[in-house]
């Protein structure tokens, strides 16, 4: 008897099982804005594709947390003065 392993044994030995409970990527894609801020907080989502799903929380208040931060700074930002008012209501 010949103890030689065929290919197809060490092929299959090679391969890791599916396991259908395990992290795996969501490959949902990601359009830059244009806005750098914004789009690193997006690509920090991919962060979530390595973890268990309990794992998620985390990223997404992470994530949540700089978006606001940035919509935040977009209102402290001075904008154009307001135009002259030209005419007073006088009653």
């Amino acid at each position: 008897m010949s103890e030689s392993v065929s290919e197809a044994e060490i092929v299959t030995a090679a391969e890791p099982e599916y396991d259908p409970a395990s992290p795996a990527p969501l490959n949902v894609p990601r359009t830059p804005t244009g806005n750098a801020e914004v789009d690193a907080q997006l690509e920090r989502l991919a962060d979530t594709d390595h973890l268990a799903t309990d794992g998620h929380v985390e990223v997404y208040e992470d994530v949540h947390r700089g978006l606001r931060d940035a919509l935040t700074a977009l209102d402290a930002r001075p904008g154009p003065p307001a135009p002259p008012r030209q005419y007073e209501s006088r009653s």
